[in-house]
């Protein structure tokens, strides 16, 4: 692909014209409305047979129509995950599955194991194939293998370079689909047994329990008899660590994945919260939009690094992307950031003529707080809150009740599914 075919100069400005696709996670049909009423061009979610993650929520068959008419309003697209490396147990209903997702209308599904490409391709010959990022795609000579087996796109390894991806894009003629945002595995994905042994649940059909996420401690067994005792290599306070490395953040290098023609840029996370989705999608859109608008004049904001930190409790890094990481920029260790907001509320209504916005509670808040509202129909405003009340009319001296709706006066318009949150130091 060609720098002309990825900009133009139009009215004397260059632009970007073949706009990347933003792709958003979506764990249930709450995620997914969401995700997409705050930027995202696609929804990539889970069924309840042949995904990776089974805690997720998923979506039965009549969810999948239900989120694909939803989608189709805002002109985006669904993407359903089928990516288990299948045992001959599975191979059992695959065929009435598949043809189910095709007749639930979504665009594509993300595959990894050959039997379900090969079976997709036979009985639901309208649905898109894309590789899953499970085969660990980071040369040009395999891309060129999978495109020449009729894959419509490939889902590269998250270890990918970005000489990796461009050599990619510039040798094969096919969509190249790469991570930006999220976890990182301990191991390429797909070659985890970690849940198999800890937890006797199969990482690969549905089962990871993201067991290098978790805390440890490193301890010394003084001897092998039953009175042995444990003691900590490590003597500071709290010293525990996860395997895993630090999360994937490449909202720095999207111009640069722009530029070589990167066709979807993925974030991770089916089983995070609304509120992450909401903020994620918001900053990479924000990204995306004002890069491709005037790419020669792109400034990047300080603000939209913040703005992710809202939502983050892991440090981030850029992994792979620019090569191998040091040690140093990969390893997650006790004193990495938490995150500083709570996610409190969600927007129901907002009532003009008075000022006063309904909230679904999702954290406790109570009058006196300092809370931020946020949404793609407006700017980010901070509003102390004065007085609450009930549904009934009942001042409260507190929200504290789970998805308790209550109300309370704002100084600016909000929009229903419009976010609050809250400082977490109040």
């Amino acid at each position: 692909m060609t720098v002309q075919e990825i900009s133009r100069v139009i009215d004397g400005k260059r632009v970007i014209v073949k706009k990347p696709e933003l792709l958003i996670p979506a764990g249930n049909l709450e995620k997914l409305k969401v995700a997409i009423h705050y930027g995202a061009d696609a929804v990539y979610l889970g069924g309840q047979e042949f995904g990776l993650r089974s805690n997720a929520g998923n979506f039965t068959l009549e969810e999948m129509a239900e989120g694909v008419e939803f989608a189709k309003k805002y002109g985006a697209k669904i993407y359903v995950t089928t990516n288990i490396f299948a045992h001959n147990e599975n191979m059992d209903g695959l065929e009435e599955y598949l043809k189910g997702i095709e007749k639930a209308g979504v665009t594509g599904i993300i595959v990894a194991d050959p039997l379900i490409i090969e079976t997709c391709k036979r009985v639901a010959p309208t649905v898109e194939v894309h590789l899953s990022t499970q085969q660990s795609l980071s040369n040009w000579k395999a891309a060129q293998y999978w495109k020449e087996e009729g894959l419509h796109r490939l889902v590269l390894a998250r270890e990918a370079s970005y000489e990796e991806m461009k050599e990619i894009k510039e040798k094969v003629d096919i969509e190249i689909e790469a991570f930006v945002h999220g976890a990182m595995c301990i191991a390429y994905s797909g070659r985890c047994t970690l849940s198999n042994h800890m937890t006797a649940r199969d990482s690969n059909r549905g089962g990871c329990c993201q067991s290098c996420r978790w805390d440890y401690d490193l301890v010394q067994t003084v001897s092998q008899h039953k009175d042995a005792k444990e003691l900590p290599l490590f003597q500071e306070e709290d010293a525990h660590f996860a395997m895993s490395p630090k999360d994937l953040n490449l909202i720095l290098s999207i111009p640069k994945m722009i530029e070589i023609g990167i066709d979807s840029l993925k974030v991770e996370g089916r089983m995070k919260s609304i509120h992450y989705v909401a903020t994620v999608a918001t900053v990479y859109r924000k990204v995306i939009d004002a890069y491709c608008a005037d790419p020669d004049n792109f400034e990047f904001k300080q603000e939209w690094l913040d703005e992710l930190d809202k939502c983050a409790n892991r440090d981030t890094a850029p992994a792979f992307f620019e090569g191998v990481p040091g040690h140093q920029e990969q390893m997650f260790g006790n004193h990495s950031k938490k995150t500083t907001y709570d996610f409190a509320g969600l927007v129901l209504d907002y009532n003009e003529e008075t000022g006063i916005v309904t909230i679904e509670q999702r954290n406790h808040f109570k009058p006196g707080h300092e809370v931020e509202f946020f949404g793609p129909e407006i700017e980010n405003f901070t509003q102390t809150v004065e007085k609450i009340w009930d549904e009934d009319g009942n001042e409260l001296d507190a929200a504290r009740h789970p998805l308790q709706i209550v109300k309370f006066k704002v100084d600016q318009r909000v929009y229903v599914n419009n976010m609050m949150r809250k400082s977490i130091l109040q």
